[in-house]
């Protein structure tokens, strides 16, 4: 039998709460924002000068869905570069189209676009809603407005299997455009539906519904986090890809106060979508930062190259676990299995950045930690799928590992993952960010 901890049931009942307030990329970074906060982090902006000290706290923001957190070591960058872990603040999902209403036989329904590679089929039935941002017209300018409708206001009812009598033999084909339009009331034409969700969103606002410019709207399950298993020894819910790295690796920065590295957490959105954004990990934001730490703490190039060859990066994203059901999806030798400790991801063809040496050190972390560890490959039939890792890896020249959590049912609206692990990445991460 599985023995938990109070301390460590604490971690994942604090991870669910940080998810169930993130219900998008936005609310996430918010939500982020002010755990820095509360625990001494100053915010700095991108268009102004940014200047501080050693052993100081700060982060900042690009563009509401990315962030940047770090912590100034006592040493020069020179003698002990960066310690860096990376995650995402995006998920895969559905996504709301910029004019989204309409009507059909008098039933309203919005229509969405499909946000990376979620599985369709699972956000049938749900008690779903939406939860963003919308831009609100401020005088001559425009405000972002954070938004979340907190009871379900959509569904996607699935077909009768009278009409569908092979669903269960061939499993559930949805036609993205037109399998996926939410209901969410009725309306005589388009205008009126378009109508009724400006309004909506209009009264969450407490803003003129003339007012509302756009959006970026993501549809998100109303269903709060929970614990399950006969000694509750597992955990449920929606992004656990790849929120629980984000948490994890926030927990930990927080937990070090004074390092000797300069330790940063990047956060980034669109990992899902291929990071090619401003605001994903192939964009400018992490070397910018860097850039800049450099300039402030008046680091020379010579001493910015030496710091990165001192530096090393984890990358941390939720990894597949072993599921007894579908024995023969996985990879012999490679079966990473629920609250067995952070699985280290490695790929021949660099879908993952991990190598034998950085395999080595992070192994050694675990050692240094008391935590147990475990090694993924992919089955060499199969797709493998990819991370920030090699991205960042490439771009900074560092050294990189890629690590994450097992769980199941990676990319539906209801993923699980083991309370042990959580707790287990959270501690490795520490005494990554220690030394």
């Amino acid at each position: 039998m599985t023995t938990i901890s109070k301390e460590i049931k604490a971690q994942s009942q604090d991870l669910l709460n940080f998810i169930d307030a993130s219900p998008s990329p936005w609310h996430a970074v918010d939500s982020v924002a002010k755990l820095l906060q509360d625990n001494g982090f100053k915010p700095l902006i991108e268009n102004q000068p940014w200047q501080f000290k050693k052993s100081s706290r700060y982060y900042v923001v690009r563009d509401g869905a990315s962030i940047i957190a770090f912590v100034t070591g006592k040493h020069t960058l020179a003698e002990t570069g960066f310690r860096i872990v990376g995650a995402h603040t995006d998920s895969p999902g559905l996504r709301l189209k910029p004019k989204a209403a309409f009507s059909s036989q008098g039933i309203a329904q919005l229509g969405v676009e499909v946000y990376g590679g979620p599985i369709l089929a699972t956000f049938t039935d749900r008690d779903l809603s939406l939860a963003g941002r919308v831009m609100v017209r401020d005088g001559e300018s425009y405000v972002a407005r954070h938004v979340q409708f907190y009871n379900s206001i959509v569904r996607l009812p699935n077909l009768a299997i009278h009409m569908n009598r092979e669903v269960n033999d061939k499993g559930l084909v949805l036609n993205k455009q037109t399998g996926l339009p939410l209901i969410f009331g009725f309306a005589a034409d388009s205008d009126e539906a378009q109508t009724q969700l400006t309004d909506a969103l209009a009264t969450q606002l407490q803003v003129e519904a003339a007012d509302i410019i756009t959006w970026d709207l993501s549809v998100y399950d109303t269903q709060k986090g929970s614990f399950w298993g006969l000694n509750e020894e597992f955990i449920a819910n929606s992004q656990l890809d790849n929120l629980a790295s984000c948490h994890a690796a926030i927990s930990a920065l927080l937990n070090n106060k004074k390092p000797d590295s300069t330790n940063i957490c990047a956060l980034f959105d669109h990992e899902e979508v291929g990071s090619e954004s401003a605001t994903g990990a192939s964009g400018s934001f992490m070397n910018d930062v860097i850039t800049r730490i450099c300039a402030s703490t008046n680091t020379s190039a010579e001493d910015r190259l030496r710091s990165l060859s001192n530096s090393f990066f984890i990358s941390a994203d939720m990894a597949h676990a072993y599921h007894p059901n579908h024995a023969s999806s996985y990879e012999p030798c490679h079966h990473a299995l629920v609250n067995q400790g952070p699985v280290i991801k490695t790929n021949a063809n660099q879908r993952y950045s991990t190598n034998a040496d950085t395999a080595a050190r992070f192994i050694q972390l675990c050692k240094s930690a008391d935590v147990p560890y475990q090694q993924y490959a992919h089955r060499t039939d199969l797709g493998c799928g990819s991370t920030i890792g090699p991205i960042l890896a490439a771009q900074l020249g560092v050294a990189s590992v890629d690590i994450g959590s097992p769980m199941w049912a990676m990319h539906s609206i209801r993923e699980s993952a083991g309370v042990l692990d959580h707790g287990y990445l959270i501690t490795v991460l520490k005494e990554f960010f220690k030394h």
